[in-house]
């Protein structure tokens, strides 16, 4: 769904909210797949890491420890099992224009995960064009991809794709 103003994208997956949340955020280097696509400084990225709560950031991790890295967010609402909201640092000049909330809802027998990022009426057009079309039903895909066939202490995995 898109509008003038925000796109969202949204995917459901076979685990609860809570856990939906931890692989989100705590695994998003084991599911979010690198390419040039991917990163400011592609060449560079070896990568990506949240760090958890409010002032954290989004990072494209540029040596294997983790010590440098490019932040394209910055941590504006964390609750773990329900949603985190970050500014996108990468957009816009200035940065901060927009953010993105990560919603997490119980579905059935699993959770539905929501990405909304708004504000794109404030970014030049060639920007969030690019954002409506591709950006993040693609990072959803990924996310839901994650979960087929994979097993993990104490998590269901089915091969439902949505």
């Amino acid at each position: 769904m898109t509008s003038g103003n925000s796109v969202t994208a949204s995917v459901e997956v076979p685990v609860d909210p809570a856990t939906a949340f931890e692989v989100f955020t705590d695994e998003i280097d084991t599911w979010y797949q690198r390419g040039p696509h991917s990163w400011m400084h592609p060449d560079r990225a070896v990568g990506i890491r949240i760090e958890p709560g409010v002032g954290g950031r989004v990072l494209a991790l540029h040596d294997a420890e983790g010590s440098d890295g490019y932040a394209f967010g910055r941590i504006t609402a964390w609750e773990p099992g329900t949603r985190f909201v970050f500014t996108d640092l990468i957009s816009s000049t200035p940065p901060d224009l927009t953010e993105v909330e990560v919603r997490f809802e119980t579905a059935g027998k699993g959770t539905r995960v929501t990405l909304e990022h708004r504000g794109l009426d404030l970014l030049p057009a060639e920007v969030a064009e690019q954002k409506r079309k591709y950006g993040w039903q693609t990072t959803l895909a990924w996310y839901g991809e994650h979960f087929h066939g994979v097993s993990g202490a104490g998590r269901e995995r089915s091969t439902d794709r949505r």
